[in-house]
């Protein structure tokens, strides 16, 4: 029994490298495609976002969205609001802005 137990632990380890090192792979070559298609730069893009909505720039992301390579720069705001700014990862153009919907403020309400 404890040999069965071994055995099946390594058999899931083994799976677990394998299947990880797959995903990791595959999420490496997706970043690279984003990055090829982006001529606009992280900075260039945090310091469009700045300009587009005034406050702290909490994180940027390369992302896909509608076909298009696009920088996702989320602000916030004096008044505490979360503001995602989409940028045109190849021209810099302002896509849109999104309001960010309060995660923890739909949880309150949820439990009230």
């Amino acid at each position: 029994m404890r040999t069965l137990r071994i055995m099946t632990a390594g058999v899931m380890g083994f799976l677990f490298a394998v299947g990880s090192s797959a995903w990791a792979d595959d999420k490496e070559a997706k970043l690279t495609d984003l990055v090829k298609d982006a001529t606009v730069t992280i900075e260039q893009a945090i310091k469009t976002a700045s300009e587009k909505v005034p406050g702290t720039v909490v994180e940027a992301e390369l992302e896909k969205k509608h076909g298009k390579t696009v920088w996702e720069v989320e602000v916030l705001g004096a008044d505490g609001n979360v503001t995602e700014v989409h940028i045109d990862a190849a021209t810099g153009a302002v896509i849109d802005t999104e309001a960010k919907k309060d995660e923890k403020k739909k949880e309150g309400k949820k439990g009230k």
